[in-house]
C-alpha cells in the first residue's frame, strides 16, 4: 500500500479538531496533557487506518500468519516512536511549535506502559516493530494488566513498590474490540462419556466463567503503512452483581465473584511464593491462552470452514514456558468442539506451536503443581496426563527399560507438571536467543531431548529496534552516522559497517565525542534533580542498568566500588581517572536479597558523596523507577557498558546491544550475546574478564569452589567484606551479604555466582578501562567500532531469521 505524507498544516487541523471534540477547547487553551492526548488520537487514526488495510491485506493473501504470544510487552511510550515511524516526527513537531509547544514537553506527558519487567518484555516489543517493518504478518498477544509493573521509590535507601497505574494516559492507543470478547472456563467439573458412535462427549459445569476483552494496539513499522497489532486482553466477569446480598448489608460477598475475576488482569507477576499467588499466575497464563486460541479458531473457521488447515496458516510462537499451555489448550479445541481425533490434533498443534527458551534460570522453567492445575483447568489436565502417557511411551524406545531416564522427562512426575518439558514434545522448534545460549541448551538443560529431537533445536540471536534505540534515542548520533553513509541503514542495519572506513577520520571521532559529551550532560542534569548529585563531565560514565538479581552480578560491581574507595581513602593523590557509577534496576518484591542490594547501593552513594577526599573522583549513583523512557536517555550517555553475569547464565541480553549501538564499549564475560558481540568488534574493542562457561559450571559441578579461602588470602577482598559486616556510616547491617558470599544461605552454596573468584579479573579489566580512557581519540575509535558492528543485532535481522528459518513466511527483509 501507498505511505502516506503527512503535512504541517495538515497535522495542526487535526490536532485541533480533537481539542475540540474532546476536550471543547481551542488549542490556545489547552493544557500539556491535553496537547498530548490530541496527538495520540491523530496518529492512532493513521494508524488505525493503516491497520484494517493491513487486516485486509491479510485475509486476500491468505499467507501463514505469526501469532507471537508472551506475557509480558514493554512496549515503552508510543506517541515519539510511532510519529518517526510514521514520517511525521519533523511535521508534528513543527505543528506543535506554531502552536507554542515543545515536542520534548509533549512527550513527557506519556506515562511508560509498565506491561513487562525487563529483557523479555522489551524484546517481544522490539519484535513486534520488527514484524511491521519487514512485513511479516504478525500479532502479538498478551494481558492488558491495570497495575504493571510497579513504579519505585526510593526511601531511605530502600526500594518502595507503588502501583503503577499507567492506564490513565495509555489506553488512548489502545482500540477495544468488545464485539471480539471470548469466554474462558476456570475451575468446575468434568464428566466424560462415550455417545452412540463411539464419540467421546466432555461435560463442563460449575467452572467460573471470566470474560475476555480485547484491546489492539497498532504497532507501526518504519517507512511503511504496515501494521503489527498487540492484542491485549482485559479479564471481566459476566456475573451480575448480588444485589440480594448487597441489600442486606453483605457487600464483599455481592462482589467477590465478580471481583474474583476480574483479578486475573489486575496486576503483572503476583508473587507466586504462596499457593493463592501461583493460582492467580496460572490463571493468567491460562487466561491469556484460552482467549487467544479462541479468537485464532473462530477466526480461521469462519474463513475456511474447519480447523483441518491451522498449521498451514498460523504459527503460535511461546515465548518462554508462561504460554506453553497453548498446547493442552489447542487439543481441546480441536477435540472437544471440532470433532477431531486424538492423532489428528496432536498433528495439527505439533506442527504450529514453535518454543522460544530465553533463559536457563530455574524461574523460567516452570514446574506447577499438579493438583493446582486440576483445580483451575481439569479438562485441560486430563489432556496433559494423556500427552505425557504417549510421551513416556515414545521415550522408552529410545530408552527401553531406564525408568529412571523416563521419569527424568516425562511431562508430568511427582507431583509437578513440567512446563518446559510440555513445550518441547508439543512443538516443531525449540530455539535459544544467543548462540551460546542455544548450545548450553543442546549440551547441558536439554541435552537427552536434543539427543531424540536433534532437528527441532536452532538459534535466533535476539536484537533490538535500532530504529528507536538509536535514531531516536540519540538523533545527534543518527545525524552524524547519516552525514557520512546516508540512511540506508534504518532499514538495512548492516550497512553501519560502512563507518568503519572512517576510523582514522579525526574530525568525525571529534564529533562522536562531543555528541556523548552532550547525552552525558543531558542525564547528569537529570541526576541531579532527582538524586541531588553532582557529576563530573570528565568522569567515566559506567552504567549498570537491568532487572537485579544475584546471576547478573550487581555485586561483583559494589564489590569493586568498595575497593576504589579504599584505593582512594589510602592514596588521594594517586593517578585515577573519575568514575561515575550509575545503576538502575528494579527487585521483585519478594525477593530480598536484590533488595538489600539496591540498599547497598544507596548507602555507598551517600558514604560517598559525604566524603570530601574522595566525591571529586568517584560517584555512584542509584536511578529511581528505571524503565523505557529512562533507558532512552542513559544508553546514549553510557561510555562503559557493565554485562558482567557469571557465564553461563545469561541467555543473551539486549540492554548489551543497546549500549553497544549508543557507543559504549562493553566491560563482560563471555556470555550470552556478549560473545558475539566480542566477535563482531575484536577484542580490541570490548574489555573481556573471568571464567568461561566450561570453567564456570565445572567449578561449581565441582563442589570445591571456596570463597572463604579468598577472602583470607586476598587482603582486597578481605578488606572489602570486613566494610561489608562494619557498614558505611548510616547504621544498616549488611553482615547478611557478607555471609552469603562467604557462607551462604537459604540452602545455597557461599557466593553462588562467583564474584570473589571473577573479582581479580575484573578488577583488572577495570584497570584496562581507565588507560584506554586517558586517550580520548583511542576511546572514540572503540566506540566507532562498536557502533559499525552493531548492525547484526538489530531485531529486523532476527525476525528475518525467524522468518525464514522457524516460521516459514515471507518477509522483506534481506540478510
Amino acid at each position: 500500500m501507498a505511505k502516506t505524507q503527512y503535512t504541517k498544516a495538515a497535522l495542526k487541523e487535526a490536532i485541533a479538531g480533537k481539542l475540540q471534540r474532546h476536550f471543547a477547547c481551542a488549542v490556545k487553551d489547552a493544557k500539556k496533557d491535553q496537547i498530548y492526548e490530541a496527538c495520540a488520537l491523530v496518529i492512532r487514526d493513521a494508524l488505525t487506518e493503516n491497520m484494517i488495510e493491513t487486516q485486509n491485506e491479510v485475509e486476500r493473501d491468505g499467507d501463514r500468519q505469526v501469532h507471537y504470544l508472551c506475557m509480558e510487552f514493554l512496549v515503552g511510550r508510543s506517541l515519539r516512536n510511532n510519529a518517526y515511524n510514521l514520517g511525521m516526527l519533523d511535521a508534528l513537531t513543527a505543528a506543535l511549535k506554531d502552536m507554542g509547544f515543545e515536542m520534548a514537553d509533549i512527550f513527557e506527558q506519556e506515562a511508560d506502559p509498565g506491561l513487562g519487567n525487563g529483557g523479555l518484555g522489551r524484546l517481544a516489543a522490539c519484535y513486534m516493530d520488527g514484524m511491521a517493518t519487514t512485513g511479516v504478518r504478525g500479532t502479538g498477544y498478551s494481558i492488558r494488566y491495570e497495575h504493571g509493573i510497579f513504579k519505585q521509590k526510593i526511601e531511605d535507601g530502600k526500594q518502595v513498590e507503588l502501583p503503577d497505574s499507567w492506564l490513565a494516559s495509555g489506553d488512548v492507543w489502545q482500540i477495544p474490540a468488545m464485539d471480539e470478547t471470548r469466554e474462558v472456563k476456570i475451575g468446575g467439573t468434568i464428566d466424560t462419556h462415550f455417545d452412540e458412535n463411539g464419540k467421546l462427549v466432555v461435560d463442563y459445569h460449575d467452572y467460573t466463567p471470566v470474560l475476555a476483552v480485547p484491546y489492539d494496539m497498532p504497532i507501526s513499522g518504519y517507512d511503511t503503512n504496515n501494521i503489527a497489532r498487540l492484542r491485549l486482553w482485559e479479564a471481566k466477569s459476566p456475573i451480575a452483581l448480588d444485589m440480594k446480598l448487597f441489600s442486606s448489608g453483605e457487600y464483599l460477598k455481592a462482589v467477590e465473584k465478580h471481583a474474583m475475576a476480574e483479578t486475573i488482569s489486575m496486576i503483572l507477576y503476583p508473587e507466586d511464593n504462596h499457593r493463592e499467588g501461583q493460582s492467580l499466575r496460572l490463571k493468567q497464563q491460562y487466561f491469556l491462552v484460552s482467549a487467544t486460541l479462541q479468537d485464532i479458531c473462530a477466526k480461521h473457521k469462519a474463513k475456511y470452514g474447519t480447523l483441518e488447515n491451522f498449521a498451514h496458516k498460523h504459527v503460535l510462537h511461546i515465548n518462554d514456558t508462561h504460554p506453553t499451555l497453548v498446547i493442552p489448550e489447542l487439543m481441546r479445541i480441536l477435540m472437544d468442539e471440532n470433532d477431531m481425533s486424538w492423532e489428528q490434533a496432536w498433528n495439527i498443534t505439533s506442527q504450529s506451536v514453535a518454543y522460544t527458551n530465553h533463559t536457563v534460570m530455574p524461574e523460567a522453567l516452570e514446574c506447577w503443581p499438579e493438583s493446582l492445575v486440576q483445580e483451575l483447568m481439569p479438562r485441560v489436565m486430563q489432556i496433559i496426563h494423556e500427552i505425557n502417557e504417549r510421551f513416556c511411551k515414545e521415550l522408552w524406545n529410545y530408552f527401553p527399560g531406564d525408568f529412571q531416564k523416563i521419569s527424568k522427562l516425562a511431562i508430568v512426575a511427582d507431583g509437578r507438571v513440567r512446563m518446559a518439558h510440555l513445550a518441547i514434545a508439543g512443538s516443531f522448534s525449540i530455539n535459544g536467543v544467543s548462540a551460546l545460549h542455544s548450545e548450553i541448551l543442546k549440551e547441558r538443560v536439554f541435552n537427552d531431548f536434543y539427543k531424540i529431537y536433534s532437528s527441532k533445536f536452532c538459534n535466533v540471536t535476539n536484537g533490538i529496534a535500532h530504529r528507536r534505540w538509536l535514531c531516536e534515542a540519540n538523533p545527534e548520533l543518527a545525524e552524524l552516522i547519516e552525514s557520512k553513509i546516508g540512511t540506508g541503514y534504518r532499514t538495512h542495519p548492516s550497512e553501519l559497517q560502512v563507518l568503519a572506513n572512517y576510523k582514522d577520520d579525526k574530525e568525525l571521532l571529534s564529533r562522536l565525542g562531543e555528541i556523548k559529551r552532550r547525552n552525558k550532560q543531558r542525564l547528569a542534569d537529570y541526576i541531579k534533580v532527582h538524586n541531588g548529585i553532582e557529576v563530573s563531565m570528565d568522569s567515566i560514565f559506567d552504567v549498570q542498568v537491568k532487572r537485579l538479581h544475584e546471576y547478573k552480578r550487581q555485586m561483583l560491581n559494589i564489590l569493586h566500588i568498595i575497593s576504589l574507595y579504599h584505593k582512594l581513602k589510602d592514596n588521594p593523590d594517586m593517578a585515577f581517572v573519575p568514575r561515575t557509577y550509575i545503576f538502575g534496576s528494579k527487585a521483585a518484591p519478594g525477593y530480598a536479597v536484590a533488595k538489600k542490594t539496591i540498599q547497598l547501593i544507596n548507602s555507598i552513594s551517600n558514604m560517598i558523596e559525604n566524603d570530601p577526599a574522595v566525591r571529586d573522583k568517584l560517584k555512584v549513583v542509584f536511578i529511581e523507577d528505571y524503565k523505557v523512557s529512562l533507558a532512552e536517555m542513559i544508553m546514549p550517555a553510557a561510555e562503559v557498558s557493565e554485562q558482567i553475569s557469571i557465564a553461563g547464565k545469561e541467555a543473551s541480553g539486549t540492554g548489551n546491544m543497546k549500549f553497544m549501538m549508543n557507543g559504549a564499549l562493553t566491560i563482560g564475560t563471555m556470555d550470552g550475546a556478549n560473545v558475539e558481540i566480542c566477535e563482531a568488534v575484536g577484542r580490541d574493542n570490548i574489555f573481556i574478564f573471568g571464567m568461561e562457561t566450561p570453567e564456570a559450571e565445572a567449578l561449581a559441578a565441582s563442589g570445591n569452589y571456596e570463597p572463604m579461602l579468598i577472602y583470607q588470602n586476598d587482603p582486597v577482598i578481605h578488606r572489602v567484606l570486613d566494610q561489608l559486616i562494619r557498614g558505611f556510616g548510616d547504621g544498616v547491617d549488611y553482615t547478611d551479604i557478607a555471609n552469603l558470599l562467604l557462607h551462604g544461605g537459604n540452602g545455597g552454596p557461599a557466593d553462588r555466582y562467583m564474584s570473589l573468584k571473577d573479582f581479580s579479573s575484573y578488577a583488572e579489566a577495570q584497570q584496562r578501562v581507565s588507560e584506554a580512557y586517558r586517550d580520548q581519540e583511542k576511546w572514540n575509535r572503540m566506540a566507532l567500532m562498536n557502533i559499525a558492528n552493531s548492525g547484526r543485532f538489530a531485531a529486523d535481522r532476527s525476525i528475518a531469521e525467524y522468518a525464514q528459518n522457524i516460521w516459514r513466511v515471507k518477509t522483506n527483509f534481506a540478510f
